[in-house]
């Protein structure tokens, strides 16, 4: 596949879109955008910018002055777990949290993002990130996604990787605006409750409808080594 984008549009950051990812929680985001990055997207994951910005010493002190040593491991680091038992019980509590790490994730978002737009070998950049509309960063995005699942396979998924029970997955739930405002506000629903190839096909047919993808995308005998371990 060509390494450049199809139309001379101008996106918000440059020359190459930005797809945003949002959706229920459990329906394979991350999956979507692995799957994504195999047609040349560059995949940013806000999650993991997150467990970043939980290592930074400024931030560590504001949640050790806000919670007390409880949230502080012994070697000095957070104990995300400890924090999360915090803020998913108490609304205030987790505006705080996200009042000292959003700043952090969306400036390194925004690096990354142009760190993309620098990269010849990409075509667009695919940002995963399940907060983005509650956290104001939709603007950061040219086009939104909302990948979803039936609740049943969803809460099956995360009890398989998290553990998590159906309250566990309420308590989350919680925390994020409801499905349908999300929906509303995306660019496209993709329906994640089949095989990764079945994921693949509605992908390729999204960027191919967006112009994104600028030639039949060449990654098959690629796609097919990771679809075999249940991921794009």
């Amino acid at each position: 596949m060509s390494s450049e984008t199809c139309t001379n549009t101008t996106w918000r950051h440059g020359a190459k879109p930005v797809i945003g990812l949002i959706g229920a929680i459990g329906a394979g985001k991350s999956t979507a955008a692995r799957c994504f990055a195999t047609f040349g997207g560059q995949m940013i994951d806000a999650d993991a910018l997150g467990h970043e910005a939980l290592t930074q010493p400024e931030i560590i002190q504001e949640a050790v002055a806000r919670w007390g040593e409880s949230v502080r491991k012994p070697d000095g680091s957070l104990d995300r777990r400890a924090i999360a038992r915090i803020v998913f019980a108490d609304a205030k509590e987790r505006s705080h949290l996200e009042a000292i790490v959003f700043p952090h994730i969306r400036n390194r978002c925004v690096e990354e993002i142009q760190q993309g737009m620098a990269n010849p070998a990409i075509s667009f950049v695919v940002l995963d990130a399940a907060v983005m509309l509650e956290a104001g960063w939709d603007n950061v995005a040219d086009r939104l996604v909302y990948i979803d699942a039936p609740r049943a396979i969803r809460l099956a998924r995360l009890g398989q990787r998290s553990g998590w029970s159906e309250s566990d997955l309420e308590a989350r739930e919680a925390a994020q605006w409801p499905t349908e405002i999300k929906k509303s506000r995306a660019d496209r629903v993709i329906i994640n409750d089949a095989s990764p190839e079945a994921l693949r096909q509605q992908i390729a047919s999204l960027l191919n409808e967006w112009s994104i993808m600028c030639a039949p995308q060449s990654t098959h005998e690629a796609f097919r080594g990771v679809a075999a371990s249940n991921t794009c």
